[in-house]
């Protein structure tokens, strides 16, 4: 069964000459939650390299439209996702309102990454908050939630293990594209990674 339309239009347009963000967003927009995912978890490298860099300052984002006001406080909200990783490219990364914060203007998320490797690497537990520079969200895995909500894993730190390696003393930078897709980027120590995971947030 071949891809949808609207998503081979999609990619056409990301491997094209230039990437128009408000096109990108008005078709993500308009496709179902199952064409969304199908259509970023078809990103592979170059298209996920070329939409962040497209989207720059394009519109804000901010931990509201990861976890929205109408969501309970340590409820789960699901971000289907990709990576450029070589292998065990897809992932979610799950995120919930801590306790007593403002559901309209949360001050922190907490989350974690839920992948095949996670009995390996631990679960990549990390805090986000908003970028109080640029209009972008920050998921810093140098902190981890004190508390999780049912059905988490147990929280570990990320400056041990394996998780040292895949997680440890790293910082994303999370974009927005869509009203349900987000792009990021990670870094460690202030230095980019060259590495780039899209996210599309459940319906």
């Amino acid at each position: 069964m071949g891809q949808p339309d609207a998503v081979r239009e999609l990619l056409a347009r990301l491997r094209g000459f230039a990437v128009d963000p408000a096109d990108v967003a008005a078709r993500l927009d308009g496709m179902s939650h199952a064409e969304r995912v199908e259509a970023i978890r078809s990103l592979g490298r170059a298209e996920q390299r070329r939409l962040y860099e497209a989207v720059d300052g394009f519109a804000s984002l901010r931990l509201l439209d990861l976890v929205p006001a109408g969501v309970g406080e340590l409820v789960t909200v699901r971000h289907f996702g990709r990576n450029t990783l070589p292998l065990f490219t897809h992932f979610e990364k799950r995120f919930c309102r801590p306790r007593g914060e403002d559901p309209e203007k949360p001050s922190a998320l907490y989350g974690f990454n839920h992948q095949s490797l996670s009995r390996l690497t631990g679960p990549g537990c990390f805090v986000a908050r908003n970028d109080e520079t640029r209009p972008e969200v920050l998921i810093d895995y140098r902190e981890v939630p004190p508390e999780r909500p049912g059905g988490w894993p147990e929280i570990r730190s990320n400056e041990r293990g394996l998780a040292r390696l895949v997680y440890g003393g790293m910082v994303d930078t999370l974009r927005r594209v869509s009203e349900h897709v987000s792009i990021g980027s990670a870094a460690r120590g202030g230095r980019d990674l060259g590495s780039w995971f899209v996210l599309c947030r459940e319906a």
